[in-house]
C-alpha cells in the first residue's frame, strides 16, 4: 500500500478505530510494516488530522494497557496446543 502518505494514515486509523485493531493487525491487513504503522498514526497523523489523531491514540492507549494480557493468553495457547 504505498503512494499518498495523508491518505494511508488516514485509512490506518480508521481501520484501526473501527476495529478496535493493533498496530500488528493493521500492519498484516495492509501489508505494511509495524513501525510504518506506528510512524503514520504518531507523526505523521497530527499534521493531517487531529481528530482522528485523538482517536486512533485512545485505541492504541486501550491497546498498549491490555497487552500484557494477550501475551499471557497467547502463552496458555501455545504451552496447551490450542493451536
Amino acid at each position: 500500500m504505498k503512494g499518498n502518505i495523508e491518505e494511508r494514515a488516514c485509512e490506518l486509523a480508521v481501520y484501526i478505530i473501527e476495529n478496535r485493531a493493533t498496530v500488528r493487525s493493521a500492519a498484516q491487513k495492509f501489508g505494511i510494516s509495524k513501525s510504518t504503522v506506528h510512524k503514520d498514526l504518531i507523526d505523521r497523523l497530527p499534521l493531517y488530522n487531529q481528530t482522528l489523531y485523538r482517536q486512533v491514540k485512545a485505541v492504541l492507549e486501550e491497546n498498549k494497557a491490555q497487552r500484557h494480557i494477550r501475551g499471557g493468553i497467547a502463552t496458555r495457547r501455545k504451552y496447551r496446543g490450542d493451536e
